[in-house]
């Protein structure tokens, strides 16, 4: 349910009907616009309606049902969109931000050059994993909490932060520790234990579409860290499995204004993962901008023929230059503002 109070609802009358929904047994998530204060009401729908009495209380303009299954992830429970801080970099702004590195930690020297390469080119946040999920048992499943380590040496030299996937609840803590941001991959979007887990964290988290999940299974996804009491969540479109076999997965370019229009959570596009092979990247990443993506998730690798994990669509330093400097004049052209799909 949604409580929509007046233009002229003072503080005292928000923070009423908050204490009023919280007796009732529902958990309230105020949301304070420009104009006004909507509040979520979110709990058993059996309740619906006694919560619809919330009329009769003094700021009160109307009250309503959320429609979505998804309720806090919702555009429905709040005006405007989420921004998502990390540090100095604000995911969901009026920048295009970009997270860039490996897609394996492999080594201090080799992770120190890549942070070195995603500085210079002028990227936001350095990725690299630590934690691999891997198709195969006898592929390199990461250095770990090795890999941990060498990431914060990164972060210390370079004043990037720094995102990681985690994968089991048991690392939480661990990863938690070291990392800006909590990476939750395309394997995991509906390891529900995972999700309620990170949801406990005050960390942001980075939630990847998986190979084979709607985009409504993506946001009931999200629902799930968002109703465990974390709102920093971060949606990404990795591509999914269709009959083409061209590319290693097909990027869903379509899912960016389908999600702008459905959820007030940033979006970013993960263009390697997607194409699988280097040459795609550029393209796939102007398409990304253009339709209204948040940002971008790319891997560089300083050798990819030397990389222990998805080195053909690794972006070599000169290529990964180009992007960034072509990502520039594409954000100077385009006005970056939500398209609310009704």
């Amino acid at each position: 349910m949604i409580i929509v109070m007046k233009k002229n609802a003072t503080a005292e009358q928000i923070n009423n009907v908050v204490n009023w929904v919280e007796s009732m047994g529902y958990a309230a998530y105020p949301s304070r616009g420009v104009e006004r204060t909507i509040i979520g009401a979110i709990g058993d729908d059996r309740g619906k309606a006694r919560l619809m009495s919330a009329e009769i209380m003094a700021g009160v303009e109307s009250t309503m049902p959320i429609l979505k299954p998804y309720k806090l992830a919702s555009r429905e429970t709040k005006e405007g969109n989420t921004t998502v801080t990390v540090g100095n970099v604000v995911i969901g702004g009026p920048e295009f931000v970009v997270m860039a590195g490996p897609c394996a930690v492999e080594s201090e020297e080799q992770m120190m050059e890549c942070a070195a390469i995603v500085k210079k080119g002028g990227a936001h946040i350095l990725r690299g994993g630590a934690f691999k999920p891997r198709t195969s048992p006898y592929s390199f499943q990461g250095m770990e909490e090795e890999g941990l380590k060498i990431l914060e040496k990164a972060r210390e030299k370079t004043g990037l932060p720094i995102v990681t996937e985690v994968m089991d609840t048991n690392n939480v803590d661990m990863v938690e520790a070291s990392t800006d941001i909590l990476q939750i991959g395309a394997r995991n979007v509906q390891n529900f234990a995972l999700l309620k887990r990170v949801g406990q964290s005050r960390k942001p988290v980075l939630l990847k579409r998986g190979m084979m999940t709607t985009v409504e299974e993506l946001l009931m996804s999200a629902e799930y860290i968002l109703s465990s009491g974390n709102d920093k969540v971060i949606l990404c479109e990795r591509g999914i499995r269709t009959f083409e076999t061209s590319t290693r997965n097909t990027l869903d370019i379509s899912a960016i204004p389908v999600l702008k229009g459905l959820t007030h959570l940033p979006v970013i596009v993960d263009p390697s993962h997607a194409a699988g092979h280097w040459k795609y990247v550029l393209p796939l990443s102007r398409a990304a901008i253009a339709a209204g993506a948040d940002g971008l998730l790319v891997e560089v690798h300083p050798e990819p023929e030397k990389a222990v994990s998805d080195g053909l669509q690794s972006l070599k330093p000169k290529k990964f230059y180009c992007l960034m400097e072509e990502l520039k004049r594409i954000e100077g052209c385009i006005k970056r503002e939500v398209q609310v799909v009704s």
